[in-house]
């Protein structure tokens, strides 16, 4: 181990070309360092080890891999140091002939990393890749959305309608648990029946809207996918009446998109991935948009790492929790597997009754389905993550 601050600023400035066997892209070259430190070497080795002449040996045009780098270089260096290393991965490692040239930009495969890439760099977009930017976002927006939105619109339709209660409803609207709970002060014991005299069962399609959702999205470098994937999700859910749909993104500062929700590509590229994060605030703001609590659902989007005040936090999640808000926190909505999270305020929240986990695209609208009709979503969380072993 480095005995001096002094010998680790040294190690991490020289890289590992002086340490026996090392190379940038051996795991066995963090002589010396922390774990943490030895995560930072390997990103800075990514960019100022590799041989721009050997894509093997950088990031090359590897969506995945850029989304990823993009984010570690977000988490350990300020901002004016990552503006400086995003120019030199540019220039250095091949990533200026993918916004240099529409037809490379073009011809990549289309995923959410690569959109998440564009995201991030977006501000560096030269005019004339701009537009073929805006179709591969859009062309992905759209594979997704097929994938996703009529399932979603389904489920959440389905879920409106299970939570408007009636007493003449139609056969096959019938809610038979309720209807033999209502009815047990009928029950014939000769017969060993009960007499439903009262029906209780699900309306149908009410046209006024019935539920508030408020969905906050942290738009830190780590959260890029999950920027997306809530961005189409805001998108799918305004289009149902029934339901008010709010999008706020924010780092440490909050933007309300909730107009733009019309079209999920403009919502995308008006996020600013990377950046500190204000949970506090943007909760705060979040508070004034719910007008009905006991008819509202909240869902932040976040890995809850926190840069406001943290017991603030807790305290304006408990208020919403105690006006009878149905509050849900994400710390991921993507398929990129467990998330890293700030675990102290995931168990903080957890003991006022808000769960934390992490949901894939494909499972949110069941998750929203149960939060609609107050269910019990700790129980849900947990068989989900039993499904998913």
């Amino acid at each position: 181990m480095l005995n001096s601050e002094r010998e680790r600023r040294w190690r991490l400035a020289v890289g590992s070309d002086d340490e026996p066997g090392a190379s940038a892209s051996d795991p066995s070259s963090d002589w010396g360092l922390e774990p943490e430190d030895a995560e930072l070497d390997r990103a800075l080795s990514e960019l100022y080890e590799a041989d721009p002449k050997d894509r093997k040996g950088g990031l090359g045009a590897s969506a995945p891999r850029v989304s990823r780098w993009l984010g570690d270089i977000r988490r350990y260096f300020p901002g004016t140091v990552v503006q400086v290393m995003q120019r030199d991965a540019i220039n250095r490692l091949g990533l200026k002939q993918l916004l240099l040239e529409p037809e490379v930009l073009g011809s990549l495969e289309p995923n959410v990393s690569l959109v998440a890439t564009l995201v991030e760099l977006q501000a560096l977009l030269p005019e004339q890749s701009r537009s073929t930017a805006r179709q591969v976002v859009a062309n992905v927006v759209a594979e997704i959305e097929k994938r996703i939105g009529e399932t979603t619109r389904a489920a959440v339709r389905g879920a409106l309608n299970r939570a408007v209660r009636t007493r003449r409803p139609r056969p096959a609207d019938i809610d038979w648990h309720a209807t033999i709970r209502a009815n047990l002060k009928h029950w014939l014991p000769d017969h060993r029946t009960v007499v439903p005299e009262t029906l209780i069962g699900h309306g149908r399609g009410a046209q006024a809207v019935q539920r508030e959702l408020v969905l906050a999205i942290d738009q830190s470098g780590s959260m890029a996918s999950s920027v997306v994937y809530s961005s189409i999700f805001g998108s799918v859910l305004a289009s149902i009446s029934a339901l008010k749909t709010s999008l706020v993104v924010f780092d440490t500062e909050v933007v309300d998109l909730t107009d733009q929700l019309h079209d999920p590509v403009e919502v995308i590229f008006s996020t600013q991935l990377g950046g500190g994060t204000d949970i506090n605030r943007a909760v705060a703001y979040c508070q004034g948009l719910v007008t009905r609590p006991a008819d509202s659902i909240f869902v932040l989007v976040s890995d809850l790492y926190e840069g406001g005040i943290a017991g603030e936090l807790v305290r304006r999640m408990n208020q919403l929790v105690a006006d009878g808000v149905q509050v849900v926190v994400l710390l991921a909505l993507s398929d990129d597997g467990a998330p890293a999270y700030d675990h102290d305020h995931a168990e903080a929240l957890a003991a006022i009754g808000v769960p934390a986990f992490a949901c894939t695209p494909d499972a949110f609208p069941d998750l929203l389905a149960a939060a609609i009709n107050r269910g019990d979503l700790a129980a849900w969380a947990e068989r989900f993550r039993d499904a998913q072993q």
